[in-house]
């Protein structure tokens, strides 16, 4: 049964005993940490911060696995990396903590929070709340790393190079999203 509070991944894959739920919800924790990882290396070099895949894969990371599992998956990538996993967009170990992008990284943690906790509300059953769920956790992303980057740059040249160049692929990303989650939600519910 889909419920207003129920999440996607719930409606795609529910195991039947909480242990086979505790084993998928390990797996995609630790999953949508890889994916991030992944969409870390799917990038341009334009400064001091590259564009990535990564924060499309943050935001749907909230949307799918909710508020708790969302954040744990980007705690996972944030720790791994420290740890010195190589998968930051410009490697890991915990001298990345001095990295301009640091900021963003943490950042992707209450992203995925918010985007998730809107998600239970039922944010992502239409195109017009997905699209302001997704926009809320981009935002929700920038603002650690802004203040991160301004440390380096300072706060007259924080939105030039931190904001302003990923507007647009952010709002696509955002579309994408935004557009997506609704019409999963369709096809599940015409397939039930």
């Amino acid at each position: 049964m889909i419920t207003s509070q129920s999440l996607l991944i719930d409606n795609i894959f529910l195991p039947k005993t909480k242990v086979l739920t505790a084993i998928r919800d390990v797996v995609l924790v630790f999953g949508f940490s890889l994916l991030t990882a992944i969409a870390s290396q799917i990038k341009v070099e334009i400064g001091l911060i590259p564009i990535t895949m990564q924060t499309l894969v943050v935001l749907l990371s909230g949307a799918l696995l909710g508020s708790k599992k969302g954040a744990a998956s980007q705690l996972f990538y944030l720790f791994g990396g420290l740890a010195g996993i190589s998968w930051f967009s410009r490697g890991g170990g915990i001298a990345y903590i001095l990295s301009p992008t640091f900021g963003f990284i943490v950042g992707f943690v209450f992203a995925a929070y918010l985007v998730g906790w809107l998600c239970e509300k039922g944010f992502d059953k239409k195109i017009k709340t997905a699209i302001i769920a997704m926009f809320a956790g981009n935002m929700v992303l920038y603002l650690p790393g802004l203040f991160w980057l301004a440390k380096f740059i300072g706060f007259n040249k924080v939105l030039a190079i931190g904001f302003y160049p990923f507007m647009i692929g952010d709002m696509l990303k955002i579309l994408l999203a935004g557009v997506i989650l609704p019409l999963a939600w369709r096809i599940i519910k015409r397939s039930k």
